[in-house]
């Protein structure tokens, strides 16, 4: 798989962190923001082993980034537009999906491509 398209599904586990409860207003996060966060992570999801430092560092910023509903809802919908279309294996899927663990970042549900995003609180 190419790098980018290992990025789009490292992506994907970050629906993740986008779907802690809190009230918000407008969104404040950009997709490129959510992309250069998860760049570290390429290399785990490619390879496995350990997450680099970078990697768990990123997903911690991103969620904290993500306190108000609106940037709940950006988040998901800039990983649904950048996994749109990308096949992925099982194996890559299962490591991205298990990172926010990895890195120490709870989350109270599974991560699944279908994910509505209108539905993030």
């Amino acid at each position: 798989m190419a790098s980018s398209g290992v990025l789009k599904v490292v992506c994907l586990m970050v629906l993740s962190l986008a779907a802690v409860s809190f009230s918000g207003a407008k969104a404040a996060i950009t997709c490129g923001q959510v992309v250069n966060k998860l760049m570290p992570c390429v290399a785990y999801v490619q390879n496995g082993g350990t997450p680099a430092v970078g990697c768990c560092s990123g997903i911690k910023a991103l969620y904290g980034m993500a306190q108000t509903t609106p940037d709940r809802q950006n988040v998901c919908n800039c990983l649904k537009q950048a996994v749109a279309g990308i096949p992925y294996t099982g194996a890559n899927a299962g490591l991205a999906a298990g990172l926010p663990s990895k890195c120490g970042v709870n989350i109270p549900y599974k991560i699944n491509p279908s994910t509505d995003c209108k539905s993030i609180k």
